[in-house]
């Protein structure tokens, strides 16, 4: 059975509290804006992106917070969840947020889904790094960031998408927020505060299109371009085989084992068709990344053609030091299915499951499913 989709959620339930009150936002108003009469709607916008979900509950695991955090939510809607953070009272703090964030991130969640402003989005992008994916239900007063959907109900199906195993891409978007006090007195003054990795609509043909079809020469060429381009100095990359990396080893005017894996430093060839065991000795103790990509039509990531990448191996480097790049026309090839990895080692098998980046073009993204399965 494939793994479930993993789904944090967090509310910030003091979220848009000032805006019906005229107070022009929410941070640190939220007692006075509650004298005011304001009625939190945060959760009811929660409850509207989280119902477009309802249907595929079954095939998603809820993480949460305790009361108007998250729980209550998902009791409204009967959601299963489990909880991961209890905030210490009634009315949540920014310091809450960020526990709750912490707390997610540790349940390595796939998808950390979010209602809130401009500051929750600050409080989550001190937390998250570039390995955590987000996505905002627009719930504050101030909704300047470019991490949240269009409305709460798009935020849904956008999640449902995902849930479901469809190719949705990932974009890096700015979080920004405004100076409530200058707000207040009619001057809108604007900072970028970071930015985080957002879930979006797939663009199936971005920038490179032939005919209306994917051009796998041009896509080819521009992920070796990426590819080369975000190499770091003195990191170890492990190059597995096949001509989608073979062609990030052209660009790097590099000699290639296509059936086999070469290792690269500093834009050198450091080592050719290693075994496994000389690979290890190669990355012991290095900073190290392997570069690899899938078998067009079955899926196979581990396991097919590349047993040098040793169950030893690739727990050395960590599954965030992996990065698969594929055209999306291979991707669309597999209609729906998962990865597949067949390392040998059933443990490590399911210890790679579940949502991972691929890259597909030039600073391109998406998100797809390495699934491990067992037969029913």
């Amino acid at each position: 059975m494939a793994a479930k989709f993993r789904l944090g959620l967090i509310i910030n339930p003091l979220a848009g509290l000032g805006g019906s009150v005229g107070l022009k936002g929410s941070d640190h108003q939220a007692e006075q804006a509650l004298a005011l009469g304001a009625k939190p709607q945060a959760m009811n916008r929660a409850q509207t992106a989280l119902a477009e979900i309802i249907q595929f509950k079954s095939q998603c695991e809820l993480y949460t917070v305790t009361g108007d955090m998250g729980e209550n939510s998902c009791k409204q809607l009967d959601l299963a969840y489990s909880l991961v953070y209890s905030p210490a009272a009634n009315i949540t703090t920014a310091e809450d947020t960020e526990r709750a964030v912490k707390a997610l991130v540790e349940a390595k969640v796939d998808l950390i889904l979010f209602a809130g402003g401009d500051g929750t989005a600050r409080n989550i992008c001190r937390v998250v790094g570039d390995d955590t994916t987000v996505l905002g239900i627009p719930a504050g007063v101030k909704i300047h960031s470019g991490v949240y959907a269009i409305s709460p109900t798009a935020a849904g199906k956008l999640v449902a998408k995902l849930i479901a195993g469809e190719l949705v891409s990932l974009d890096s978007a700015d979080v920004m927020d405004i100076d409530e006090e200058a707000f207040r007195l009619g001057v809108v003054k604007a900072r970028r505060f970071g930015e985080m990795r957002i879930p979006a609509q797939l663009r199936y043909v971005q920038s490179v299109k032939a005919g209306g079809q994917e051009s796998d020469e041009l896509v080819l060429a521009d992920l070796a371009a990426y590819v080369t381009d975000q190499m770091e100095d003195n990191v170890r990359y492990i190059m597995g085989s096949g001509s989608t990396v073979a062609a990030v080893m052209q660009e790097l005017g590099l000699d290639n084992t296509l059936l086999g894996v070469d290792v690269v430093e500093n834009g050198q060839l450091l080592a050719k068709d290693v075994t496994a065991e000389q690979l290890f000795s190669l990355i012991d103790g290095y900073p190290s990344q392997l570069i690899i990509t899938l078998i067009g039509g079955q899926g196979h990531v581990f396991g097919r053609g590349n047993q040098q990448l040793s169950p030893k191996v690739i727990r050395s480097l960590g599954r965030n030091n992996i990065q698969i790049i594929a055209s999306k026309g291979k991707l669309e090839q597999l209609q729906g299915r998962p990865l597949l990895a067949d390392t040998g080692d059933a443990a490590l098998d399911q210890e790679l499951a579940g949502l991972i980046n691929i890259l597909t073009g030039y600073n391109d993204y998406v998100m797809y499913r390495l699934g491990w399965e067992e037969e029913e």
